[in-house]
């Protein structure tokens, strides 16, 4: 099968659960849907996430200090904005956040909500400038949160390299796109994350993704067009696991183009989709593939509120298999 792998914690994590492979091991150990999460972290993060950062070897309160401690900081660094702190960016132009540096707040510590950063503007608020690049414990803020197609058009940030994370943040009001992971965002993961009001018609993505290795771990979704959204170009895919996605939206939430979405003259929806364990709370389709992945896609063990025939979509070369459907969590192979 394609390339589903992870790194880190979460490849742990999916190498003990392979461990459980005979029939009496399966009964003992199967669970559907996130609420098993054995990340150790709340979905969504927040109270009882760790770790928590409350310190840095740069501490910022204002856009200035916020601004002279990225031209500063060095690989390995910290960039803290302490408690509730709010930082608004929106007089500025994009900011790029070095390789190896670290933003971080202390959102779940004691019930605080994280230090704030807004861009109430059209826009893309910040981007990577090298490999490396982490945001942790901080909210997120763009200028527009409705549907409508406005004159307003507001992005998060713009991954272009390696290694990319975030965890443990809340963003929301990005209506074009959250989260955009380009084809050069190599293990990328997003994990344990707040991810809404991101839905201008037409756009509207929490995670936008033509990565070959992104990895969508814990997040909870609501109030997005589509939660997660992949170009679908050849070598693009991803794993999407031990989400939670509630019942708001204005279209399907996890998909995959295909090549009449490109215009490109093939079938082609990416090269692999692993997605499991999550919980779909909704009425629009859960997955939509629009297209045929060139290794496969597996999706299994999810719960969906949908009845079978109305929770995935594909033009073909995908399992769908041990998956449970509707509130009363029919099994169906």
């Amino acid at each position: 099968m394609g390339r589903f792998h992870v790194s880190g914690v979460f490849a742990v994590l999916l190498f003990a659960a392979c461990l459980v492979c005979g029939p009496q091991a399966q009964e003992a150990e199967e669970t559907f849907g996130c609420e098993a999460n054995p990340t150790g972290n709340p979905i969504g993060g927040g109270e009882g996430y760790t770790p928590i950062f409350t310190t840095g070897d740069f501490i910022v309160t204002t856009a200035d200090e916020l601004i002279a401690a990225l031209k500063q900081a060095q690989p390995g660094q910290i960039i803290c904005v302490p408690g509730e702190i709010e930082i608004d960016l929106t007089p500025h132009p994009t900011l790029g956040i070095p390789a190896g540096v670290t933003l971080a707040g202390c959102r779940g510590l004691n019930g605080s909500p994280g230090g704030l950063i807004a861009y109430r503007k059209s826009g893309r608020m910040l981007s990577t400038g090298g490999e490396s690049v982490r945001l942790t414990g901080l909210r997120f803020e763009g200028a527009e949160g409705g549907t409508g197609r406005v004159a307003t058009s507001s992005s998060f940030i713009g991954v272009g390299h390696w290694g990319f994370e975030i965890d443990n943040c809340e963003v929301f009001n990005f209506n074009s796109s959250a989260i955009g992971l380009g084809p050069d965002a190599v293990n990328a993961q997003v994990h344990h994350n707040y991810i809404h009001h991101n839905q201008m018609g037409g756009l509207g993505y929490g995670v936008s993704t033509s990565s070959s290795d992104a990895h969508i771990i814990a997040n909870k979704f609501d109030y997005c067009r589509h939660h997660i959204a992949s170009s679908g170009s050849p070598g693009s895919g991803y794993e999407a696991a031990w989400n939670l996605v509630l019942e708001n939206a204005t279209s399907h939430h996890f998909d995959m183009h295909g090549g009449r979405d490109r215009g490109d003259a093939t079938d082609i929806a990416g090269d692999w989709m692993h997605i499991h364990h999550n919980t779909f709370i909704g009425t629009h389709r859960h997955v939509a593939i629009r297209g045929v992945p060139s290794d496969g896609a597996e999706i299994h063990h999810n719960w969906f509120a949908n009845p079978a025939e109305k929770s995935v979509s594909t033009g073909g070369n995908t399992h769908v298999y041990r998956n449970v459907y509707g509130p009363d969590r029919i099994l169906e192979e």
